[in-house]
């Protein structure tokens, strides 16, 4: 399969599973559910002294969902250490509808007018499932997710899934919980109300 469609993609999450596309392997998708998963805590997210104060200069204009397809082009550009990435066209062209259906959304660093770095993920009642982050510019993809966090508290999300532990995620405070936990606070957060934009919402 090298193009699952919206619905089947949206359907994985609400079970906890994701999919992820193997370049090396013409493209192929394949889907995930590791065990155990990482996650961000929402309310004891921590944001490191340097960026705190960072985050305080407002280096950067942050708008959501201003510039879905750049934001995307940029997490699926190659890494300097890889040759390709997990976001296939075929993954791409997925989360652009579920991104006009309302259920994939943008958090993105802005500098004089250029898309300097970003971040999207998976909206789902109180479940947002982080994909994937760029930057161009130092700290611009560590400020969105701050402001996607912080966004996320205000407006009563309460499971921000991240897939796989990483150092660089472990410094704001990610942990592992089982498959089995995770699914328990996933059925509670897909049943709320939440909602990551209201009509025209643009601001951070």
């Amino acid at each position: 399969m090298k193009r699952p469609s919206a619905e089947i993609v949206l359907s994985a999450y609400m079970q906890g599973i994701f999919p992820m596309a193997h370049p090396e392997e013409d493209d192929q998708i394949y889907w995930y559910a590791p065990d155990p998963r990482a996650i961000l805590p929402i309310e004891d997210f921590h944001v490191p002294r340097r960026l705190e104060q960072t985050v305080r200069q407002d280096p950067f204009e942050i708008c959501i969902n201003r510039d879905f397809d750049g934001v995307v082009a940029g997490c699926a550009a190659p890494r300097k250490t890889q040759s390709s990435t997990w976001i296939s066209s075929g993954l791409a062209s997925v989360y652009a509808e579920l991104h006009r259906r309302g259920f994939v959304h943008t958090v993105e660093a802005w500098d004089e007018g250029e898309l300097v770095g970003g971040l999207y993920g998976v909206a789902i009642g109180g479940l947002f499932a982080g994909e994937s982050m760029f930057y161009r510019k130092r700290d611009a993809s560590k400020v969105c997710l701050v402001h996607l966090v912080r966004r996320l508290r205000r407006r009563g999300f309460v499971l921000l899934d991240i897939q796989f532990m990483t150092d660089h995620l472990a410094r704001f405070g990610a942990c592992e919980i089982s498959r089995e936990e995770y699914e328990r606070r996933l059925a509670v957060a897909i049943d709320l109300p939440c909602k990551f934009v209201d009509g025209q919402d643009s601001a951070p």
